[in-house]
C-alpha cells in the first residue's frame, strides 16, 4: 500500500483542525492520518488524542509531549521517533515498530501493545502480527521511566530494550520476548508476567510483588535486590506499640520537647503494610534504610527527619513540609513531591537547617510546583525528574545527573553553574 506524503505545513493544518475538533469548535476536524508518510515531521506538544494514525510511517518524527490519548497508531512505524514525555493513555498501539524510538518518561496508562495484524479487503495480511519494540539491526526502544500501568503487552518482542524505573502496574505481558531487557527498578506490582522469555534480563532493585510468574524461568534472570512480598527486616508487627498510638506517642514528645511520650525511630523496618502517613506530624522522626515503598505521605509535617537511605519509590509526598530533613543515600524514584516544601527550616537564633537529598535517587521524580531553594542535590540522580514551575534558587547540584530532566531554560541556567552534568 502507497502512503500519503504531506509538507510540515500541510500537517500543521490537519492539527490546527484537529486542535478545533477537540474542542469542538466550528471548522474542525479529526485528524486522519492513516497510511500518511510523516518522516521526520514536527508533532510535538500538540493535543492529538483520538488522531488516527493507523499504518503511518512516523519514522524521526519529533513527538515530545504530544498527547496521543485514545488514539490509534495500529500498526505503525515509529522508529526512531522522539515520544519523551508524551502522553498514550490507552492508545492502540497494536503491531508497532518502535525500534530506537525514545519514550522515556511517556504516560502509557492502559496501552495496548499486543500483537496485531493488519489485512487487505481480500483478507490477506499485509503487517505481521508482534508488535516490535526492537527488530533487527542497531536500536531498541527507550520507555525508561514511563509510566506502562495496566498496558497490554502480550507477544510483544522488546528484547534488550530499556524499562528502567518504568512503572508497570497491573501489566498484561504474557508470552514477550524480554531476552536481555533492562527493567532494573522496574515496577511489576501485580502484573502477569506468565510466559516470557527473561534469559538475560536485567531484573535488578525491581518490584515484583504480587507478581504471576507462570512458566516464565525468573532463574534465568538477574533479579538481585528485587523487592517481593517477603519481608525485609522487621515489620510493622513489630512496633514497640500499635502504629496510630505511636504516632501519638511521637506527637507528645515533640510538643514536650522531649520530656514526654518517645520519638517515632523505625529504622531498618518494613513498613510497607502500614495504614496512610497523610497529614500526620511526623517532624524529627527516624527512619534510616526503612523500607516505605508506595505510602501516602501527602501533608505530611516531616521537618528535620533522618530518612538517610530510606526506600521510598512511588511514595506520595505531594504538599508535604521536609524542611531541614536528611534524605541523603534515599530512593525516591518515581516519587510524587509536588508542591513539596524543601526549603531550609529556620530555628532559633536564625540558623538555617539546610534539606538533603545528596546522593539520592529521584529518578523521574514529580517535583514540579516546589519549594526546592538551597536544597543540597550534591551527587543526586535527578534523570528525567519535573522541575516545572518549582522554586531552585540556590540549590547544590554539583555532579547531579539531570538527563531528561523537565526544567525549564532560566532553571537549566542556574543548574549549570552549579556544575549539574547532562543537561
Amino acid at each position: 500500500m502507497s502512503l500519503v506524503r504531506i509538507t510540515q505545513q500541510q500537517l500543521n493544518e490537519r492539527i490546527q483542525k484537529h486542535v478545533m475538533f477537540r474542542v469542538a469548535r466550528m471548522g474542525g476536524a479529526r485528524a486522519i492520518l492513516a497510511y500518511h508518510d510523516l518522516t521526520r515531521l514536527d508533532l510535538s506538544g500538540h493535543d492529538l488524542s483520538h488522531a488516527d494514525f493507523t499504518g503511518a510511517l512516523l519514522c524521526y518524527a519529533d513527538l515530545h509531549d504530544t498527547k496521543l490519548d485514545y488514539a490509534t497508531l495500529f500498526g505503525a512505524d515509529l522508529r526512531f521517533a522522539n515520544m519523551q514525555n508524551a502522553s498514550l493513555v490507552r492508545a492502540d498501539m497494536r503491531g508497532v515498530c518502535m525500534r530506537g524510538a525514545i519514550l522515556a518518561n511517556a504516560d502509557m496508562t492502559g496501552v495496548d501493545l499486543r500483537e496485531g495484524m493488519m489485512s487487505r479487503s481480500d483478507g490477506t495480511y499485509i503487517v505481521p502480527g508482534e508488535t516490535e519494540l526492537v527488530q533487527g539491526g542497531s536500536g531498541v526502544a527507550d520507555l525508561s521511566g514511563a509510566n506502562l500501568s495496566q498496558a497490554r503487552l502480550s507477544g510483544a518482542v522488546a528484547n534488550n530494550c530499556d524499562f528502567r524505573d518504568a512503572t508497570m502496574r497491573g501489566c498484561h505481558i504474557v508470552r514477550a520476548n524480554l531476552q536481555g531487557v533492562n527493567m532494573s527498578g522496574v515496577n511489576l506490582e501485580g502484573a502477569d508476567f506468565s510466559m516470557c522469555d527473561v534469559k538475560g534480563a536485567n531484573l535488578t532493585g525491581a518490584i515484583l510483588m504480587n507478581v504471576t510468574t507462570t512458566m516464565t524461568r525468573l532463574h534465568e534472570a538477574i533479579i538481585k535486590d528485587a523487592l517481593t512480598d517477603e519481608a525485609r527486616g522487621p515489620t510493622i508487627k513489630d512496633l514497640p506499640l500499635p502504629i496510630t498510638e505511636y504516632m501519638n506517642v511521637h506527637r507528645a514528645w515533640l510538643s514536650s520537647d522531649g520530656k514526654k511520650g518517645r520519638r517515632f525511630e523505625v529504622d531498618r523496618f518494613d513498613l510497607r503494610k502500614a495504614p496512610s502517613f497523610a497529614h500526620s506530624f511526623l517532624s524529627m522522626m527516624r527512619g534510616q534504610e526503612t523500607l516505605l515503598y508506595g505510602l501516602d505521605f501527602s501533608f505530611v509535617q516531616m521537618q528535620a527527619a533522618d530518612m538517610r537511605g530510606a526506600d521510598l519509590r512511588h511514595v506520595n509526598f505531594s504538599g508535604a513540609d521536609i524542611r531541614g530533613s536528611d534524605f541523603a543515600g534515599a530512593n525516591l524514584s518515581n516519587a510524587n513531591l509536588q508542591g513539596i516544601r524543601m526549603q531550609p527550616l529556620e530555628l532559633t537564633g536564625g540558623r538555617l537547617m539546610v534539606t538533603s537529598l545528596a546522593r539520592a535517587s529521584l529518578r523521574f521524580a514529580n517535583l514540579s510546583s516546589s519549594n526546592l531553594s538551597s536544597v543540597d542535590f550534591t551527587g543526586a540522580d535527578l534523570t528525567g525528574a519535573n522541575f516545572l514551575g518549582s522554586e531552585i534558587s540556590s540549590a547544590v547540584f554539583t555532579n547531579a545527573k539531570l538527563t531528561g530532566a523537565r526544567m525549564t531554560a532560566a532553571q537549566r541556567k542556574i543548574v549549570s553553574g552549579s556544575e549539574g552534568t547532562g543537561l
